[in-house]
């Protein structure tokens, strides 16, 4: 197995290409979490310092690209967890339109969301559509767009999203409930209400 490990770490580029061949990618994966151009090129920068350190313990089994990807996913995660030591524990934002504004007293729409007939395979494929859903989740106060990345994106559970940003299972459910139906709407009115194939 260490033999089969140095052969292919000598597939590794050179780190010093690093930035040219990997930089552009993990910034806009980066900015695409984060909405913050200065906080993703740190990170990308505290990316690139880390696999220099680690860069002996890189075995090939996975593409440079995704290994990179990997210890990026860690600093973003790092970042969330340091920025909510900032905001106060039971902090749940407010946010506009509020729920009594789509719901009537029974929990039912007061006006449905429209129905979604494109497949979402399809649509995250779509670059526009992925623009668009980053200018929603960049206009969700902090908090919110940090539970969703870690859940929709980052795919943590539950139990790994409250560690990371110090709230409560409650708390979690309730704030990640309001950033769905925040970026609902803001795709209904940005994204399916303009894209003629996104129509019902």
């Amino acid at each position: 197995m260490n033999e089969t490990g140095t052969a292919e770490n000598r597939h590794m580029p050179d780190p010093e290409t690093w930035v040219d061949q990997y930089g552009d990618y993990l910034y806009r994966f980066a900015l695409s979490r984060l909405q913050d151009s200065a906080a993703a090129e740190d990170l990308v920068q505290d990316t690139f310092l880390a696999a220099l350190h680690a860069r002996e313990n890189f075995k090939g089994r996975s593409s440079v690209t995704t290994w990179l990807t990997g210890i990026l996913k860690h600093k973003i995660i790092d970042h969330f967890r340091k920025e909510s030591r900032l905001q106060p524990v039971e902090d749940v934002e407010p946010f506009t339109p509020s729920l009594d504004d789509l719901f009537d007293e029974k929990g039912k729409w007061k006006v449905g969301p429209s129905k979604w007939t494109v497949s979402p395979t399809e649509l995250y494929e779509q670059k526009e559509f992925w623009r668009i859903l980053t200018q929603c989740l960049s206009e969700l106060s902090g908090r919110l767009a940090q539970a969703f990345t870690l859940r929709e994106l980052e795919e943590l559970s539950t139990e790994e999203i409250c560690k990371v940003l110090n709230i409560s299972a409650t708390n979690c459910w309730v704030i990640l409930y309001r950033a769905r139906m925040l970026l609902r709407r803001c795709l209904e009115l940005n994204w399916f209400d303009t894209n003629p194939d996104g129509a019902s």
